[in-house]
């Protein structure tokens, strides 16, 4: 299906409001990036350019960066998240279960949410078997956390055009590729629906520092930004806020700080929740219940 096939227009200003328990205004779930670099293929992003050019392989200096994060990067900001006591939710490559088995235990141990991001860290267009790359996901994360993951998210956010219909086949509940509205909305598949949850590019480390090539304080002034202006437009319907990041990006010495200082400035409003994928998708389930 077609996008304009899967989900219909609507201007969020027309409708029902959506309510939070408890008179909370909003939702903040924050995402933490867990990947598997693949050192026989070129690598899925880069630092530093080859002298002489073109993808070399084995390309050392770029997997080593992205290394770092999962060696180092992780652990500060399980540190953080735990200072905090946040929940987050780990979008992990499924063969990066096996290879990153501490920071899977890690996850485990605080029932932070796993959610499917791909067999390997590459685009979903340029995998052999999308079904297959799915079930495999789906196998190991069901095997080492005991229970299937509800949410999927794709290696940069890429998608076929049959991906939602085998997200819904091998029993996923939420996807966060589609980046189009600050609630939940419903995708049709070619079977049971499939809820989007609000996700981001822009409050988003690869965007803002590999890409757009920010100073590390961009990302504290764009995540208060967004936040208060959400936060503002919550008035009357809830919405929902992600913060992403990558143990690489955001959990180097220079950045880590930044990420600390959003989440605080979310912390000092009592009436905003950290929820999982999990939980968000369970309260618009059931207020999209009542509201029949």
């Amino acid at each position: 299906m077609k996008p304009e096939e899967r989900i219909q227009y609507s201007p969020i200003a027309g409708r029902a409001p959506l309510k939070l328990p408890g008179g909370e205004r909003m939702v903040v779930w924050t995402i933490v990036n867990v990947e598997e670099w693949d050192i026989d293929r070129p690598m899925p992003r880069t630092v530093l350019t080859p002298p002489a050019g073109g993808s070399p392989m084995p390309d050392i200096p770029n997997w080593a960066w992205h290394e770092y994060g999962n060696r180092v990067g992780f652990w500060r900001m399980l540190e953080l998240l735990d200072s905090l006591r946040i929940r987050a939710v780990l979008a992990i490559n499924g063969s990066a279960i096996g290879r990153y088995g501490p920071i899977c235990r890690a996850a485990l141990d605080r029932k932070w949410e796993f959610m499917g991001h791909g067999y390997t860290q590459r685009n979903m267009q340029a995998v052999e078997n999308e079904d297959e790359d799915i079930r495999k996901t789906t196998e190991v994360i069901r095997s080492f956390t005991g229970k299937p993951p509800s949410g999927w998210l794709g290696p940069g956010l890429t998608e076929t055009w049959h991906t939602p219909d085998l997200l819904a086949k091998h029993g996923y509940k939420y996807v966060a590729d589609w980046v189009l509205d600050d609630q939940p909305v419903v995708l049709k598949t070619k079977s049971e629906p499939i809820v989007n949850l609000p996700y981001t590019q822009e409050c988003n480390d690869v965007a803002m520092m590999l890409i757009q090539h920010h100073k590390a304080s961009e990302y504290l002034d764009r995540a208060v930004d967004q936040f208060d202006q959400l936060y503002s437009d919550s008035k009357d319907s809830a919405r929902v806020m992600a913060l992403v990041v990558h143990p690489y990006i955001m959990g180097v010495p220079h950045r880590l700080k930044y990420y600390r200082k959003a989440l605080e400035h979310v912390c000092q409003h009592s009436d905003v929740l950290f929820w999982t994928g999990e939980q968000i998708l369970d309260w618009y389930l059931a207020e999209s219940k009542a509201k029949v």
